[in-house]
């Protein structure tokens, strides 16, 4: 049983001995991109198509590749073919610096890659460069020891029981499957493991090219920069290719929670009519860190009809997902699954599903003693001055004569209804009689 209340303590970064460390190669020439010189060329055009007069370096930033020996190389192209003009230069300063404007001729061609697809971002890497990407990564995952776990929990108050069995799920690398009462802390106990994921860095791409179709992958709201990438490469860097390859971006190793809004469609690939590209699904955009399935049992899809999307991936670690066109393509699944629910596991899931999700863990009520270790934590972080006398009261009136179960969510709860009442009142927040008689009838409801 957790405390959801606290605050987690800044986990420590630490990456295992020997990790290998992947960092994607630099750009030298269009060979090196995977990508075809046509497709380039179409990509350049519609750059130039949204945007107007663009200098040859702001070209390179926006489709996230070096100037020299590829960006200069499609513009020349492009230029033979009367497709893109050179409207002004500056002199000494090279042709990166050039203002490059789309012609007539271009706008047409640039209208004939439009109607294949409308994505006009950073370039794609292909599906192959991603695939080994993701299988050098894994080997670099975080293994947890008892002392790196105590250190990512003592915001939390668990039992010895929970603690022990918590470390080698997260070292697992596959699924978690936690259940238990309302209020007890599931959630907070699987974001303080996304936050020990957090600790280390990843790259993933920007976006993935499979057979003529574009996939975006980066997700500022799933995806958190690191932060050596917080500020935007400059055109220095894309002018000389010596970074390395920009169509990759650092990040955190993600931790991307759904919850009832999740649907079988949202586990496969989402394809824009409109722009006609694909955006990855939830667990494709948390390859290399967690999927958190918050609230499980609650979704708009069946229990057993979302665990059977699950069984070929968590058991091969591949995941297979559906074009447009029909056709399948394979992806990595190197995902740490959590599973969180309040429901009873008999009324979500049979013998044999529970057999395939690898740990199960109860996250329970909190006994007495972990009770008041919770409160004393939490009246101590919001000022509330703490008696154990006045938990005792609590206790006997509002839990013990009522029949009522604890909960871990409790203390915090009615620590907030002191704090408003205490204002509203001009008094000192602290735990007198009238104050947690006051602070419970607002709270709880008999049901």
């Amino acid at each position: 049983m957790a405390n959801p209340s606290s605050k987690p303590e800044k986990t420590p970064a630490v990456s295992p001995a020997g990790a290998k460390i992947f960092t994607p190669k630099p750009i030298t020439s269009v060979q090196d991109t995977g990508l075809s010189f046509l497709w380039l060329m179409d990509h350049t055009l519609k750059i130039l198509y949204f945007q107007g007069y663009l200098s040859g370096y702001k070209i390179a930033e926006e489709i996230a590749l070096p100037f020299s020996g590829v960006v200069d190389q499609v513009l020349e192209a492009l230029k033979r073919e009367k497709l893109v003009e050179v409207r002004s230069s500056q002199m000494g300063l090279g042709e990166g610096a050039y203002q490059y404007a789309i012609t007539g001729a271009g706008i047409a061609r640039a209208r004939e890659a439009l109607e294949r697809s409308q994505y006009a971002g950073p370039a794609p890497v292909p599906l192959e460069a991603y695939t080994e990407a993701c299988h050098r990564q894994s080997r670099g995952r975080l293994q947890v020891t008892n002392r790196t776990m105590r250190q990512v929990l003592s915001h939390l108050v668990l039992s010895e029981k929970t603690f022990h069995m918590l470390g080698p799920a997260v070292n697992s690398g596959t699924s978690i499957f936690l259940y238990g009462p309302p209020g007890d802390g599931k959630t907070s106990v699987a974001r303080a493991i996304g936050n020990l994921i957090l600790s280390q860095n990843m790259y993933i791409p920007y976006a993935i090219y499979v057979n003529g179709h574009v996939i975006t992958i980066y997700d500022s709201n799933n995806h958190e920069l690191a932060e050596s990438e917080e500020e935007p490469a400059t055109n220095g860097a894309l002018r000389s290719g010596v970074r390395p390859d920009p169509r990759w971006v650092k990040i955190r190793r993600p931790f991307v929670v759904v919850g009832g809004e999740l649907t079988l469609m949202g586990l496969d690939l989402v394809f824009n009519d409109v722009q006609k590209y694909y955006e990855a699904p939830f667990q494709v955009k948390a390859n290399g860190g967690i999927l958190l399935i918050d609230d499980f049992g609650r979704q708009q899809v069946r229990p057993r009809d979302l665990l059977n999307r699950w069984i070929v991936p968590l058991e091969s670690r591949i995941d297979y997902l559906t074009l447009h066109t029909g056709r399948k393509i394979e992806v990595p699944f190197d995902v740490l699954v959590m599973f969180s629910t309040n429901l009873p596991p008999k009324e979500l899931v049979d013998e044999a599903f529970l057999r395939r999700l690898r740990h199960k863990i109860e996250i329970g009520d909190p006994s007495y003693e972990e009770y008041r270790e919770i409160f004393k934590r939490v009246a101590q972080t919001k000022g509330i001055r703490y008696t154990d006398q006045g938990l005792a009261y609590l206790l006997q009136e509002w839990y013990i004569k009522r029949n009522r179960k604890l909960r871990a969510s409790h203390p915090r709860d009615l620590c907030d209804q002191i704090l408003d009442i205490s204002r509203y009142l001009s008094l000192e927040p602290e735990m007198t009689t009238e104050m947690i008689d006051r602070a419970a009838e607002s709270y709880f409801v008999e049901l």
